[in-house]
């Protein structure tokens, strides 16, 4: 006789899916049971019930206060004198945070095809910007245009598939008919000029456009440098080739774009006096606004500690003025009308001092993101009256190309047609020149110690954290053998630090903070690392860091990579900080929590995984940490930006420009004679090192305890099992 049971399984599979369906949520269930026992402020503060945008208001705070100050600045300014003064010094900060570009290197540029189409003929080429860095672009010239005429530099958005797309073509052939000049090029990481393809795919293995954007830009930030760099270096080239056309009158250049395209039409405009008139579309609006609304954008929009510095989209205009600029916009776009309208009315006040009122206008259309007919149209008109070439500014209809009669490269792709640099083999000269220069510096770490220190602080945006805030309880749980206490502490700014305190019943004479990117809750269920730690005696305080547990994002925005928000990053490195240097100021306040709790115990900490860095910052600026320990922590700044590909998840605990002066192993280095462990160390791509292969960068580290005669304090350790009690049994004698 059959088993009942089989039998109803096998004829009714949709009870099987039914049975599935409850166990499965009644074990998700009692994790999330589990999970909120460690809560300490979710559903029970009101001052607190926005956890997951506190980080963001806490940044957005600080870009508000630089933003008041700029505007007390320029409010200051009265005179055309003045206002030249201001302009010279913001192109000369614009370069700076930009990262100057050498001598131009030759263009080198080839004619791929040539196609004479009904009104215009078409020639697709390639040129290089940089050395090797080719730019894919298309020139397109009308029939019976007198020459030499005016030109216009055209500045896709993002778009896979670049100025190819429709709405892009549109305007662009429009120009055409009306008898201009139209070089348009394809973005870096658009078009033909994908940075991370995959050759079996032929897809991005990063994502759309502004994750190609993203993503280099952080390693771009890790040498104080911005990725618009090169998004403004190709425009500036782009016309230089315009530049050796007999076609093109040099008097007379435009330049627009849509979005992104916009971003680089201001950005270029801003700093090559030879754009005569320029027409930004769905970009202007302004920090302030931005802010407040969807945050900072992906990757070239966001300059290295561009506001720290003073720059704004205002700045952008006003640096060319009183030339002719044409603000496009529309009423319902993600970038803030009220902070275009806002900008344009400052710009037209500094343009009336110049006394040329006149030449900045804006346009408005009624729709989302993109065009409206009505602001090609105005724009269209703009270009003919500023660049000097009568006709109807009508919009008409076209004939769109294919992306077959657009294409360049033989294959569709730079990166399967030619073997030229990329963004990250560029940044990765950087990186190797400033490595260089790392390992001359730490000839003498001990004579070095005092700037590294500063540099690290000042790098990171450090701020020693207030001693006058209390914690607040807000409950206990007894568990068998120690309690838990739940509390939380004032932050750095209007945000709370949750934390665990674990009680031992019989409590030793060291103390441990134990920090992790799960936050509080992840080790400390029955049976944890933590439990593990209060079983030896040891009283254990384990936080939600900013950023972190009950603390943790959102992750909205345009570049969420891997679930980690880029956006948030880039809006520390615009105010000059980093969410490290906020996380170290706060895991130092609860250290001296503990110190207050137990005054004559010893400081152990403990990190995992990515928040490794922290620690490492926060025992390199405070010495009564007197043991450190990381767990599958990557080794070094260095390892981020030397590698392809790294993982996102590092993102948050980086500080922007910090390998112009200092890297993780220098710190590591200045914990001598400290007892440190480091357990299965990686690579900045999250990869298990042997420690063969980390000698380079641990060097300094070797050395330093060696150079003490106390390089039995120092451990490297690999290939050790998950929770390796017996080392930390060591670790902790």
């Amino acid at each position: 006789m059959q088993n009942p049971t089989s039998n109803r399984s096998h004829s009714n599979p949709q009870w099987v899916k039914a049975l599935a369906t409850v166990c499965i949520y009644f074990v998700l269930h009692a994790y999330a049971y589990a999970q909120k026992e460690f809560d300490v402020i979710r559903d029970k503060w009101v001052q607190y019930s926005d956890p997951a945008n506190l980080l963001n208001h806490h940044l957005s705070a600080e870009a508000f206060a630089l933003l008041k100050q700029q505007e007390k600045t320029v409010g200051g300014l009265k005179t055309k004198a003045a206002w030249q003064t201001r302009q010279a010094q913001m192109k000369e900060k614009l370069w700076k945070v930009l990262g100057p570009f050498s001598d131009k290197s030759p263009l080198n540029p080839k004619v791929t095809g040539v196609i004479q189409k009904d009104g215009f003929k078409l020639e697709n080429i390639i040129f290089e910007s940089q050395p090797g860095f080719y730019v894919t672009a298309t020139l397109f010239i009308p029939n019976g245009v007198v020459t030499p005429g005016p030109a216009i530099l055209f500045c896709s958005g993002h778009s896979a598939i670049a100025y190819r797309r429709d709405i892009y073509q549109l305007p662009l052939l429009n120009l055409v008919k009306k008898g201009f000049i139209v070089l348009a090029i394809d973005p870096v990481a658009q078009g033909e000029r994908m940075q991370y393809m995959d050759e079996k795919t032929g897809k991005s293995l990063i994502g759309g456009s502004t994750h190609e954007h993203s993503y280099p830009a952080v390693q771009a930030l890790l040498v104080g440098k911005s990725i618009a760099r090169h998004f403004v270096w190709d425009g500036i080239r782009a016309i230089d080739y315009l530049a050796t056309r007999p076609e093109v009158d040099m008097s007379r250049i435009g330049v627009h774009g849509l979005s992104g395209g916009g971003t680089q039409a201001a950005y270029i405009a801003a700093l090559d006096d030879r754009v005569a008139a320029a027409a930004p579309s769905g970009y202007i609006t302004g920090f302030r606004r931005l802010l407040e609304s969807v945050g900072a954008q992906d990757g070239e929009q966001n300059f290295y500690h561009g506001l720290s510095e003073g720059i704004d989209h205002a700045d952008l205009l006003e640096m060319r003025a009183p030339k002719p600029v044409l603000v496009m916009a529309t009423t319902r776009d993600f970038f803030s009308i009220q902070g275009t309208r806002e900008t344009v009315s400052r710009v037209k006040k500094t343009y009336g001092i110049f006394g040329k009122p006149e030449n900045i206008a804006s346009v408005e259309g009624d729709y989302e993101h993109g065009y409206t007919q009505n602001i090609r149209e105005g724009m269209y008109q703009f270009f003919q009256k500023h660049l000097g070439l009568k006709g109807d500014a009508r919009e008409l209809p076209v004939e769109y190309l294919t992306e077959k009669e657009l294409q360049k490269t033989p294959t569709g792709q730079l990166a399967s047609s030619y073997k030229g640099e990329s963004l990250f083999s560029l940044n990765l000269k950087d990186v190797v020149a400033l490595n260089a220069k790392a390992k001359k510096r730490r000839g003498n770490p001990e004579a070095q110690k005092p700037a590294l220190i500063a540099n690290a602080k000042s790098y990171s945006g450090f701020r020693p954290p207030s001693s006058t805030d209390q914690p607040v309880f807000t409950g206990r749980t007894a568990k068998e053998g120690y309690v838990i206490e739940k509390y939380f502490i004032k932050g750095e700014g209007h945000y709370p630090i949750p934390y665990l305190l674990f009680i031992p019943d019989k409590p030793v004479d060291k103390v441990l903070i134990y920090v992790h990117p799960g936050g509080k809750s992840a080790e400390a269920a029955p049976k944890g690392e933590i439990e593990w730690f209060v079983n030896q005696g040891i009283t254990v305080l384990a936080p939600d860091l900013i950023g972190t547990g009950e603390l943790a994002p959102n992750n909205k925005g345009d570049a969420v990579i891997a679930g980690v928000s880029y956006n948030l990053f880039f809006t520390s490195t615009l105010i000059g900080r980093s969410i490290l240097g906020i996380q170290v100021a706060d895991l130092l306040k609860l250290k001296e929590v503990l110190a207050k709790r137990a005054p004559r115990s010893e400081l152990l900490a403990m990190a995992k995984n990515e928040m490794g860095p922290v620690l490492v910052h926060a025992a390199a600026f405070d010495h009564s940490i007197k043991r450190v320990a990381l767990s599958e922590s990557y080794i070094s700044y260095h390892s981020i930006g030397a590698n392809r590909f790294y993982k996102p998840s590092h993102v948050f605990s980086l500080v922007p420009g910090a390998l112009q002066a200092y890297d993780l192993p220098d710190l590591l280095a200045s914990l001598v004679p400290r007892k440190l462990l480091l357990i299965n160390t990686t690579n900045g791509n999250g990869d298990k090192v042997e420690p063969a292969d980390m000698k380079a960068d641990l060097e300094v580290v070797t050395n330093s305890y060696q150079a003490k005669s106390v390089k039995e304090n120092f451990s490297l350790l690999s290939g050790i099992p998950e929770k390796p009690y017996s080392v930390y049994a060591d670790w902790i004698k």
